[in-house]
């Protein structure tokens, strides 16, 4: 009989659950070692999204706190760690948030939230009301952190208070984990009230890292290295462990190693290349990472259909304005031409500046490449030299989303462009294949074109037909229908204007070699076959336009041929 396979961790970042209920773990309890190895008081971890910060975090809270079942840690690593082990595990008060949740529209909302998730990190310890050791001014102040509603002024002393309260009850320092300490700042830019977040922020971790002497360790996550400046003002015992730092490297991600074997334990070992060119491709410190919560999303769909696709699951997790903020600058020439090398696969050499603040990120061009760099929409080739990075797109996963978002941009300025609109699909009407094609290429030349060499003929074509339909698709009042949604094997593209006596059929080729005419000649052959024109004929429209488009590149050939 075969056994039963562990269950797969998707979404799980509760570290007690995961070993408890059978869940397929990667070991990366080195972190708790590295962490004591290289001691720094407070250590900031900065990754991508969805690449198991929360899930690590998890895990030091139930190494280090004083309840819950250690026998979770057996026959893992930092198991073999017996002296660690004896010293710390178990041993202190833990104090964990996550600030993932403070996302809202105004800056009110966002503070109720904030004052909800100290309240509810501070009811966790109900028994210091309880304590021997505190005294009455003591429990005052405990009460005080669980009151509602709750000031700004308590709310930046609450986790320094938690702190020395706990201390005090248990005679040990306390462990601090902020998880995702980013994402309100993030929330706040994007909402406008970013000043009064940085100083709320800014508050609870001044008071929190800074002027608390009852803090033996302090872990942090997030995306974003905001500069010291800005928020750790005068915090000098900040360690930051950035996607360049070498140590720490291999604990956020999977290795090439671990995806082999979870895909082997699962029975999917044919899968491995597949699995590398989607969600590989991140380099972290010395080691290539693959995005983790791609890679249990794709063995999950092998397990209910092994023949399932890779799709793109990260873009949902996200809303990647990162990257159309990228790609709405690409009116700039040169920037248009990085984007377009960038698709094609091809590094191009940047100075990067891990230090941002969210105001500034989007400020400037250059300070984009470092926020796409950081958030891991580009990843590093090759060594860096001094702030210059070689950078690329790490896998066909990111590259998905930028040409999705460069559609998307593109779809947008189509509509913009109303009056080049109508005099393409004037002389689509009018049988004027010479201007068809001149606008049609002036906007090839005009918008960022996704070549790519490694992807095959068909998808090529993809791309000019996409920008077909996009420009097609402004004539709201015209019939547009599309074969290639369909999955038949026959014409592109068929249009029936508004004037309900004619039928414009359109075929795209891609000149791979760059033989324009061939391909054009090849695209008005395949018409000839359609299912579109005897439905046309069924319909009564007698007057049928067949024009084949070929395109190599950004240049593009137009022919006619008329059923009349």
């Amino acid at each position: 009989m075969e056994m039963r396979k562990k269950k797969l961790p998707i979404g799980i970042e509760n570290f007690e659950e995961l070993r408890k209920e059978d869940f397929y773990y990667i070991d990366k309890t080195g972190l708790i070692a590295e962490l004591l190895h290289h001691w720094g008081a407070v250590n900031l971890f900065t990754r991508p999204r969805r690449f198991g910060k929360t899930l690590n975090m998890s895990m030091l809270e139930h190494f280090f706190g004083m309840n819950g079942d250690k026998r979770i840690f057996e026959g893992l690593d930092i198991s073999k760690e017996t002296a660690l082990c004896e010293e710390y595990m178990g041993k202190y008060p833990v104090v964990s948030i996550s600030l993932k949740g403070i996302d809202a529209l105004n800056f009110e909302t966002a503070f109720e939230k904030a004052a909800l998730l100290v309240r509810r990190a501070a009811s966790k310890v109900y028994y210091l009301l309880d304590s021997d050791v505190l005294n009455e001014q003591d429990k005052a102040n405990y009460r005080k952190l669980l009151d509602d509603p709750m000031t700004e002024a308590i709310f930046g002393d609450s986790l320094r208070v938690l702190s020395e309260l706990l201390e005090k009850h248990h005679g040990t320092k306390v462990i601090l984990l902020i998880d995702e300490y980013d994402v309100p700042l993030a929330k706040a830019h994007a909402n406008g009230y970013y000043d009064q977040m940085l100083s709320l922020i800014r508050g609870l971790l001044g008071e929190a890292l800074k002027t608390n002497h009852s803090l033996k360790l302090a872990v942090l996550t997030g995306c974003l290295r905001i500069s010291k400046e800005s928020i750790f003002t005068g915090l000098n015992n900040l360690k930051v462990r950035s996607i360049t730092d070498v140590r720490f490297d291999e604990y956020f991600g999977f290795t090439d190693t671990e995806v082999k074997m979870f895909l082997e334990y699962y029975g999917y070992p044919e899968c491995y290349a597949v699995a590398k060119r989607w969600y590989d491709g991140y380099h972290f410190g010395n080691v290539d990472v693959y995005c983790p919560w791609d890679v249990l999303n794709y063995c999950d769909a092998l397990l209910s259909d092994k023949d399932a696709q890779p799709e793109n699951y990260w873009i949902n997790t996200s809303s990647n304005d990162a990257v159309k903020r990228f790609i709405e600058e690409s009116s700039n020439a040169a920037t248009k031409r990085e984007i377009e090398r960038l698709v094609a696969g091809e590094v191009i050499t940047k100075e990067i500046h891990q230090e941002l603040t969210y105001a500034e990120a989007y400020q400037s061009i250059d300070k984009i490449w470092s926020l796409l760099f950081t958030t891991g929409y580009l990843t590093q080739r090759g060594k860096p030299e001094g702030r210059q990075m070689k950078l690329a797109i790490p896998n066909l996963e990111i590259r998905d989303i930028f040409e999705t978002q460069v559609m998307e941009f593109f779809k947008e300025n189509v509509r913009k462009d109303g009056e080049m609109l109508n005099r393409f699909c004037a002389a689509l009407q009018n049988e004027d294949p010479e201007n068809v094609e001149k606008i049609f290429a002036a906007y090839l030349r005009k918008t960022i074109s996704i070549r790519d060499t490694a992807v095959k003929k068909e998808m090529k074509e993809n791309f000019y037909h996409g920008v077909l339909l996009g420009i097609l698709g402004v004539k709201s009042r015209w019939g547009i229908s599309s074969n290639r949604e369909m999955g038949e094997g026959y014409a592109d593209i068929l249009a029936e204007p508004d004037t309900g006596d004619l039928g414009i059929i359109i075929e795209v080729k891609y000149a791979h070699n760059g033989d324009l005419d061939g391909a054009c000649r090849e695209a008005l052959k395949q018409i000839e076959y359609t299912k579109y024109e005897d439905d046309l004929a069924n319909d009564g429209v007698a007057n049928i336009l067949k024009y084949g488009i070929a395109c190599y590149k950004k240049r593009c050939k137009v022919m006619l041929v008329k059923n009349r």
